[in-house]
């Protein structure tokens, strides 16, 4: 995590007792009104410290598989969180930013439980902290895994910033050598992909505060400029200026944006060139 993300770390650090009170008071309430549900939220949440910990224990159950155990990589994921302290403030980050980005989330509790872009992208953490470590067999096979389970596939080199928020998840593919900044917003579909057979570095770089529209293709080891929007659908091949809006195959440069961070508002209008 880079010193940008580290010093936004530090600024939520005062939210994290908040933040996980709330994610227990969605918990209890769940428990209180599904008792079919008593169980899973109990051992998920209500029997964890802090949301960390609980997401280690969603993700490695979600995960499992019959040569790879819940409880092993749970162990992994802990050992990480033990080894790099970043991993759990931009798990608190990327859950504060959910919240308050999809219309859909209406309590904390809700993508910590079910939101699979939102699992995806902690998955990505690990696996991340991982491959930086040395571990890269495991590493590949947490983004394997994630693949099959989450439909979204990230390469565990891409370097990540934080309040990022993949909604809905499902056809997200990000190779190696893409970077996202803080306070992106990527929609379903959206690959961020080479040009071919090309080795090296060969992946989009975006940007702060960016929006990728569903759909949206970006191939090349091309830079997305901060606050700029990528209409859903559109093919991005060549360098995107900051605060400006793009769409079309290929996309073009059709207007500025209507805010200086699209991806935090997840504001999709065009303000016209001037």
């Amino acid at each position: 995590m880079s010193g940008a993300n580290s010093s936004i770390a530090m600024q939520m650090q005062v939210d994290e007792d908040s933040l996980w009170k709330s994610v227990r008071e969605g918990a209890k309430k769940i428990a209180d009104a599904e008792p079919l549900l008593v169980d899973f939220v109990t051992t998920s949440v209500l029997e964890r410290d802090n949301l960390a910990e609980a997401l280690a224990f969603i993700l490695a159950n979600r995960l499992r598989h019959a040569g790879v155990s819940a409880e092993l990589s749970r162990k992994a994921f802990c050992e990480a969180l033990k080894l790099d302290s970043n991993i759990a403030a931009a798990m608190r980050i990327d859950l504060a930013a959910t919240v308050e980005r999809d219309p859909a989330s209406h309590r904390a509790i809700e993508p910590v439980l079910y939101f699979k872009g939102y699992h995806a992208l902690q998955t990505h953490r690990f696996a991340h902290a991982m491959y930086l470590s040395g571990r890269k067999d495991f590493a590949l096979y947490l983004q394997s895994r994630s693949s099959q389970v989450y439909q979204v596939d990230m390469h565990p080199a891409v370097k990540v910033g934080c309040g990022v928020m993949l909604d809905h998840g499902t056809g997200i593919v990000i190779g190696e050598t893409a970077t996202i900044g803080d306070h992106v917003s990527i929609l379903q579909g959206v690959t961020l992909g080479g040009t071919g057979k090309e080795e090296g570095d060969r992946h989009p770089k975006v940007g702060n505060g960016v929006l990728i529209g569903a759909g949206a293709k970006i191939l090349g080891n091309i830079k997305i400029g901060h606050g700029s929007l990528i209409a859903a659908g559109s093919v991005v091949l060549k360098d995107v200026p900051s605060h400006t809006t793009v769409a079309g195959v290929p996309a073009k440069i059709i207007g500025k944006t209507s805010c200086s961070e699209p991806g935090c508002v997840m504001d999709q209008l065009v303000a016209p060139l001037e």
